[in-house]
């Protein structure tokens, strides 16, 4: 790995650099809409003098400012996966305004909250949505400027919003030049396991070198200068990337810009408001797709099944341009994994390790005959720090303690300044990201990764890792999806619950699962008591509803 360069790098004038050196390669493809570089900093450009021309923009210096403060104007983004999601980013960049991801699954009264506690000055929506946020706007107040997009729904406009369209069939006969820097925030918002939602402040240089590009995650290698990013973009290999999780999550965020920065093509299925198997690996063949994102078994299982229908059928998929499936966000099942393996040959599955407040930290690789899990190779500057905080654990210590990062980590929360101090504390003087994993360090120095704290069950005065829990469980093949949780004993303080989903046109006993999981996890972790579900509800990115399974694990109490 090389050693860190003196370079400091702003988002936009990265991707600036990209389309500048590759104008006519194609950068995004959506459906049957295909831009060039050259066209979405054209459209880029165009939406961010608009932006600029309505007064939005920075307001005060970084260096005047608390971690938890922020002194540019905030874009929320209301949208679906799309190229007017990626261009709403860039031009809010490069208008020095900070956008932020809007969860789309979210009702009234959250997304009131979120745009509030965001102080949205502007919002960039689907019509989709339009109905849901006649609502929610007269509650939030702050916001200036309305702009709709007529991607998903084709509506009226709302009172006041103007259309995106029409801003980018404007004319601009210049380019906005504003003084960037690579102070200006990228804001991510995270819902978490629990609680309300909270933005993370990020410097751009920062989320840049952590999880957007500016490093290599297969061997850490840094990019030096802008000059190395134009010289990569021209010569590198222009992989087509294909992000499945929304772009409302980091994830998705950062698979797309490293693709950018690396001068690839990014393609999104014509059905981007949702999953569609089926549509996936057409894309997937028709675009020649290099890699895939998912996030854990809730999107690799659907995928693995469309892709066993069609070899039943002697149609199978071509699938010869992947080489390699992504994983993060969620854990992906050891039989997931060997299945997808089994099926696609020369693929490889990385999992990633990382989180909304320390980027991207760990990985490993499984290939066909070695299945990786549990153990990941940490990043530079990932650590384990011991339960109290106070110390970095050393390689072999069988002490629990906390994921960690040092080096490039967030500013804070916004307009939080106790939980800005308690997740990114000083430790020997440097300051470090602990968003809340719990993690042991082997004596390879591997970390193993256990699982967030907010959801570990105390159960008889044992740590219980509701993660391990579920893996345990949905490696038994009549198992398509489970959430553990824990719920009130008299008996255990906690008793271990776990909410499972059948695969269609099968059954399983009870009994048998919890035999089954007894191979893999010892006695005390296994559930005192499973629930048969009709599904299981998780994010649109994959992510386990735990807040859902534990009020329906409670409701079933008390019957």
């Amino acid at each position: 790995m090389k050693d860190a360069s003196d370079q400091a790098f702003n988002l936009f004038e990265v991707f600036e650099t990209v389309a500048k050196a590759v104008p006519e390669r194609e950068c995004i493809i959506y459906g049957e809409k295909r831009f060039s570089y050259a066209q979405i900093l054209d459209r880029t450009n165009k939406l961010a003098v608009f932006l600029n021309s309505r007064g939005l923009g920075v307001s005060q210096d970084r260096s005047a400012l608390s971690n938890h403060e922020s002194g540019q104007d905030h874009v929320g983004i209301y949208l679906y996966n799309s190229n007017e999601f990626i261009e709403s980013m860039l031009a809010s960049y490069q208008a020095r305004c900070a956008p932020f991801n809007v969860n789309y699954r979210y009702v009234k009264d959250e997304l009131v909250y979120l745009l509030r506690d965001a102080q949205t000055r502007c919002l960039i929506f689907d019509s989709a949505f339009a109905q849901t946020l006649k609502e929610v706007l007269p509650e939030v107040g702050t916001i200036d400027l309305l702009i709709q997009v007529n991607v998903f729904s084709q509506t009226e406009l709302l009172d006041g919003a103007v259309s995106y369209d029409d801003i980018i069939a404007q004319p601009v006969n210049s380019q906005l030049h504003l003084d960037l820097s690579p102070d200006d925030l990228y804001i991510l918002y995270t819902g978490g396991t629990t609680g309300m939602p909270k933005g993370v402040l990020w410097r751009q240089h920062d989320i840049f070198m952590a999880a957007m590009g500016g490093r290599k995650i297969t061997n850490w290698e840094i990019v030096q200068d802008y000059e190395s990013i134009r010289s990569s973009a021209i010569n590198g290999s222009a992989l087509k990337s294909m992000p499945l999780p929304p772009l409302m999550h980091g994830a998705a965020q950062w698979m797309s810009f490293m693709g950018l920065t690396a001068g690839g093509t990014i393609v999104f299925p014509p059905r981007a408001n949702g999953l569609d198997a089926k549509d996936c690996w057409e894309t997937i063949e028709r675009e020649k797709v290099n890699i895939i994102a998912v996030v854990g078994d809730a999107m690799a299982k659907p995928l693995i099944e469309e892709f066993e229908r069609k070899l039943v059928l002697g149609e199978p998929y071509d699938h010869s341009s992947l080489f390699a499936i992504g994983n993060g966000g969620a854990p992906m099942s050891k039989t997931v994994k060997e299945k997808l393996l089994s099926l696609m040959g020369s693929i490889v599955v990385s999992d990633s390790v990382g989180s909304s407040e320390t980027g991207a930290q760990a990985s490993h690789i499984s290939v066909k005959d070695s299945v990786q899990t549990g153990n990941f190779v940490p990043g530079p500057g990932a650590v384990v720090i011991d339960a109290s905080m106070s110390r970095l654990l050393e390689p072999g210590e069988e002490e629990i303690g906390w994921l960690g990062q040092v080096g490039w980590v967030p500013l804070g929360y916004l307009g939080d300044r106790d939980k800005t101090s308690k997740t990114f504390p000083e430790i020997d003087g440097k300051r470090y990201s602990i968003p809340g994993d719990r993690a042991r360090i082997g004596p390879d120095g591997n970390i193993e990764l256990l699982g967030r704290d907010s959801i570990t069950i105390n159960s008889g005065g044992e740590k219980i890792f509701a993660e391990e829990v579920e893996l345990a469980i949905t490696s038994h093949q009549s198992v398509e999806d489970c959430i553990v949780v824990g719920r009130k004993s008299e008996q255990w303080g906690q008793e271990v619950v776990a909410l499972v989903k059948l695969k269609d046109n099968t059954s399983c006993a009870a009994g048998d699962l919890i035999n089954h999981a007894s191979a893999s996890i010892a006695r005390y972790k296994l559930p005192k008591e499973i629930l048969m579900v009709d599904y299981i509800q998780r994010s649109p990115a994959g992510k386990a509803d735990y807040r859902w399974a534990q009020n329906l694990a409670e409701d079933k109490q008390k019957l």
